[in-house]
């Protein structure tokens, strides 16, 4: 039976950063009036439940998109079980891949929405913010119009206990590993280890801290640092505490990647480093956020077309990244947050 107010069904697994940049337009939304549900993978569960109006309902992603064929169909089948129980007045399935119409097959919606790239107003238009184009599809806006650019929308909710001691002021995070998902590795986004090495050797030299941050699959890049003196919290932490450990630096310096959304969740200044995407569709769009879009003059810049990038060898782009031009943009932003 309804209780009468909207309804509205997300399913989004993951990654961290398509979580992060939905985010905004499932809260306006919220704002709107409707409750909303969310579907989401266990990985990314623990930040979602950090925004106390969000519903979310936990799947079993990994057995849903690498399992057996009986662990994919007993997983789907859990989930059908919940979502045929209501009536939603929309239903958002936000990949492009036609096969995950199979999750909502009994759900009942007024409004069924899934990404395409042959209809353009369920397209992530090239070159715009993707945070602003979910707000736009979710919203049906089929004109395209925003009065303007959504902002990361910070959790409500974090862990109250602080990651580090002391003061914030000469401590820089750095994201050196990252990059991959469930599904495949997107290295060709990586700023090279060495570069974030020849950077924590100034950094320290400058007496800063220097703060290692990552996933629990990006202990391989530990070992680059063996020695250095850095605080190493690759794999330590939960998505939440990410954001807090960012809140507690001056600065995050990341490729694009899963934490370099993170930080656009805190309060810290970011400096995002960029080849193959384009910052336009994905640099977080708050103050003290920049970007380093290296490639300049390559006309192979950018490759990714929103699944595959193309089948390079040098990483030019992310090459012609110097440890001395993010070196510059973190003096920049120390200067910014003084004044």
């Amino acid at each position: 039976m309804s209780d009468g107010k909207r309804k509205a069904l997300i399913i989004k697994f993951g990654a961290i950063g398509d979580v992060v940049m939905t985010l905004p337009a499932v809260r306006l939304l919220h704002d709107a009036g409707v409750q909303v549900e969310w579907v989401c993978g266990r990985g990314v569960k623990p930040l979602l439940d950090c925004y106390s109006w969000l519903k979310t309902t936990p799947v079993d992603d990994q057995k849903i998109l690498k399992g057996s064929s009986l662990e994919r169909l007993q997983a789907i089948a859990r989930l059908w079980a919940h979502v045929s129980r209501a009536r939603y007045d929309l239903c958002a399935t936000l990949y492009y891949d036609s096969r995950y119409k199979v999750l909502t097959l009994p759900v009942r919606a007024g409004r069924k929405v899934q990404l395409s790239r042959s209809a353009r107003q369920h397209l992530l238009l090239p070159g715009r913010s993707h945070a602003d184009e979910y707000a736009r599809i979710l919203l049906g806006r089929e004109d395209g119009f925003l009065e303007q650019s959504v902002a990361p929308l910070r959790p409500d909710r974090l862990p109250a206990e602080p990651i580090f001691s002391g003061p914030a002021a000469r401590r820089i995070a750095l994201v050196p590993a990252g990059a991959s998902n469930m599904m495949r590795q997107q290295t060709l986004r990586r700023w090279p280890v060495e570069r974030y090495v020849e950077l924590a050797q100034e950094l320290l030299r400058r007496g800063f801290e220097v703060v290692l941050l990552g996933g629990p699959e990006d202990g391989w890049a530990t070992e680059y640092f063996a020695g250095m003196g850095v605080t190493n919290l690759i794999g330590k932490l939960q998505l939440p505490q990410v954001i807090v450990a960012c809140d507690q630096c001056a600065v995050v310096v990341s490729h694009d990647t899963g934490p370099l959304h993170l930080a656009g969740l805190s309060r810290a200044s970011v400096v995002g480093l960029f080849g193959p995407t384009d910052p336009g569709c994905f640099l977080p769009r708050r103050p003290g956020v920049r970007a380093l879009w290296g490639g300049a003059g390559l006309a192979c810049r950018p490759c990714y077309d929103g699944r595959d990038f193309a089948a390079c060898t040098h990483n030019g782009c992310m090459q012609q990244i110097t440890s001395a031009q993010v070196m510059l943009e973190i003096e920049q932003l120390l200067a910014e947050r003084r004044d």
